[in-house]
C-alpha cells in the first residue's frame, strides 16, 4: 500500500492509497448478444480454416502437434473449438509480486492496473525538446514511476536507451526497474536469450524457489499481424510460461493494413492471434500466467499514419472487453494513446478518448497509460506527469460511489440553514480532505492569480513538478547481497560478448 501525502494549510495529511485499482462499477457492454455470438463463429473459423503462422520456431511447431493443433507447414489450425479448450486453464486473474509487496498488483478480474508507455526510441522535454533516448533518461523515467501513485506498474522499455549497444541494453533496463524502482516490472523480450537473462535477474532478487510458485515478472510481446506468431513472440511465450511467470500478447493491427479496415473484422483477427498464443501457452505450461494483448488502432488511409482517439478504436476496446470477459482471461489494452507531438490540445482529446475507453471496457493491464506521444515513437516526460495526474480521476471513478449515512450527509442538512452554507459545518469538516480529487497539475485558480504565478501553461508546471521529483527522490532499500549479484551478472553477461548496435 503506497502512502499519498497532501498538504491542507499547515497540516499534512497522509491516506493509504491502492497498489492497484478494484474496480466497482459496471462495464459498458457495447455489442448485444447476438453481435458477440457471431464474432466468435468468425473468430472460431480463422482458427479452425484460415490458421496461425508460427514462423521461424520448429518447437513451437512441435509442441502445438503434440497438442492436438493440425500443422501444416509453419501454419497451425485448432480444430472444434481446441484454441477454446486450451484457453481454459489460462487464470482468470493473478498476483504479480513486486519487490515492495505492498506494491504487489492483482492483474484479471474486476481489477485495473496502469503501466507507463512502452518503446519509444525518442524522449521529449521542455528543456532539450526532441531527442533520442539514454540510459539515463530510461533510468529518470523509472524513478518517476516509482513515486507516481497512480502509475502502479513500473513497465518495462520506458524509452530505448540508444547510447547502450542493442545486445546489451536489456541487461542495463532490467537493473534498473529492480534498483531504482519497488513496483512490479516488464522482462524483455526481443531475443530468448534476453527473455532468460530478465527471468535470471528476477530470480536474484526474488529467490529460484520463489519463481516457481509466484509471478513476479511479465513479458510484454505483440504478434506479427497478420495472423502471425513470429519467432520472438513464441520463444518469449515458451521463456516466461516455462519458468511460471507471465506474459502478454497483443495483436498490433492498424485497419487498413494489418488488418480490415472494419472494426468488427479487425476485433475478431485480433482475437484470434491472441486466443492462438494463449492456447500454446497452456501447452507450454498449463496453468501459466497470460494476459491476451488488443492494440487496434485507425489509419489515415491518406498517408499511411496511424490515429488515435478516433472513433473506432474506441468502440474496439468496448468490444474486445466484452469478448475476453467472455473467454475468462485478463485483458491488456492501450491508455492515454496520441499521435500529438508535444502537450498540446490534441494530446489532451486524444489520450482523454482513449483512456476513457480503456478504463470503461475493463482493461486489467493498461499499457502506455502515461507519458504517449507522437503515436509511440517519443515518451514525454511532462506528459507522464500530466497523464499520471489524470489516472487518479480515472482511479476514483473505477473505484465508485458509497451511499451511505455519511454520503447523504442528513446531520449537515440540520446544522446548515436554508439560504445558508456548508463551509464550515461539521460534515465538511469530517470530510473535505478526501471529499474531492486532489488534480495537482491542475490550475484551478483565478486568472489574476495564475497570472501572479508567472501564467505557466500545464506543461510548463509539469516540467517543474519533474525536476522537484527527482530532486527529491529516494532509492528503494536493496540487500547489498542482492545489489552486488545483480551487478556481478550485468557485468559478466556485457563481458561475454562483442557490443551491436542493430
Amino acid at each position: 500500500m503506497v502512502r499519498r501525502s497532501r498538504q491542507r494549510g499547515s497540516g499534512r495529511v497522509d491516506a493509504p492509497l491502492p497498489a492497484f485499482v478494484e474496480r466497482n462499477i459496471p462495464y459498458f457492454d457495447f455489442c448485444s448478444e447476438e453481435q458477440l455470438q457471431t464474432i466468435e463463429a468468425h473468430v472460431d473459423w480463422l482458427l479452425a480454416e484460415v490458421g496461425i503462422e508460427f514462423r521461424d520456431d520448429p518447437k513451437a511447431l512441435a509442441i502445438l502437434r503434440a497438442g492436438g493443433v493440425e500443422v501444416q507447414g509453419v501454419t497451425a489450425r485448432f480444430p472444434d473449438g481446441l484454441a477454446r479448450q486450451l484457453c481454459a486453464t489460462i487464470p482468470s486473474e493473478f498476483t504479480q509480486v513486486a519487490r515492495n509487496p505492498h506494491k504487489s498488483v492483482r492483474i484479471g478480474g474486476r481489477n485495473q492496473v496502469f503501466a507507463p508507455a512502452y518503446g519509444s526510441p525518442f524522449i521529449y522535454d521542455l528543456d532539450k525538446g526532441r531527442r533520442y533516448g539514454t540510459i539515463d533518461d530510461f533510468n529518470k523515467l523509472v524513478k518517476l514511476v516509482k513515486d507516481l501513485p497512480y502509475l502502479h506498474h513500473s513497465g518495462g522499455v520506458l524509452v530505448e536507451p540508444c547510447d547502450i549497444p542493442v545486445n546489451k541494453r536489456h541487461l542495463d533496463m532490467v537493473y534498473g526497474h529492480l534498483r531504482y524502482s519497488d513496483k512490479p516490472l516488464l522482462g524483455m523480450i526481443t531475443a530468448k536469450e534476453r527473455a532468460q537473462d530478465s527471468i535470471d535477474m528476477a530470480k536474484i532478487v526474488f529467490g529460484a524457489d520463489f519463481l516457481q510458485d509466484n509471478v513476479v515478472i511479465m513479458g510484454n510481446v505483440n504478434a506479427n499481424s497478420p495472423m502471425m506468431i513470429d519467432k520472438v513472440a513464441s520463444e518469449a511465450i515458451q521463456v516466461y510460461c516455462g519458468a511460471n511467470q507471465a506474459i502478454i500478447v497483443a495483436p498490433f493491427i492498424l485497419g487498413g493494413a494489418m488488418g480490415p479496415v472494419t472494426t468488427p473484422a479487425g476485433v475478431a483477427q485480433a482475437l484470434a492471434e491472441a486466443m492462438a498464443a494463449g492456447a500454446f501457452s497452456q501447452l507450454v505450461r498449463p496453468g501459466s500466467a497470460f494476459v491476451m494483448g488488443n492494440f487496434l488502432s485507425s489509419m489515415s488511409l491518406k498517408s499511411g499514419a496511424p490515429t488515435f482517439g478516433m472513433p473506432e478504436p474506441v468502440m474496439s476496446n468496448y468490444m474486445i472487453g466484452q469478448l475476453a470477459r467472455r473467454l475468462g482471461i485478463p485483458l491488456r489494452c492501450g491508455g492515454s494513446l496520441t499521435a500529438a507531438k508535444i502537450c498540446d490540445a490534441q494530446a489532451a482529446y486524444e489520450s482523454a478518448d482513449s483512456m476513457h475507453a480503456t478504463a470503461l471496457a475493463g482493461a486489467n493491464y493498461v499499457l502506455h497509460a502515461a507519458g504517449w506521444l507522437e503515436g509511440g515513437l517519443s515518451m514525454g516526460y511532462e506528459k507522464l506527469i500530466l497523464d499520471a495526474d489524470r489516472l487518479g480521476v480515472y482511479q476514483r471513478l473505477l473505484s465508485g460511489v458509497t451511499v451511505d449515512t455519511n454520503s447523504l450527509a442528513p446531520e449537515a442538512y440540520k446544522e446548515v440553514p436554508a439560504g445558508g452554507h456548508f463551509l464550515g459545518c461539521s460534515h465538511t469538516m469530517a470530510n473535505y480532505e478526501t471529499a474531492f480529487y486532489d488534480a495537482q497539475m491542475s490550475d484551478s485558480e483565478s486568472f489574476e492569480q495564475w497570472q501572479e504565478k508567472g501564467s505557466k501553461s500545464a506543461a510548463e508546471r509539469a516540467h517543474e513538478r519533474m525536476k522537484s521529483m527527482l530532486d527529491s527522490y529516494a532509492m528503494p532499500a536493496m540487500d547489498i547481497a542482492i545489489e552486488e549479484a545483480l551487478q556481478d551478472y550485468v557485468g559478466r553477461k556485457k563481458a561475454s560478448v562483442d557490443d551491436a548496435w542493430y
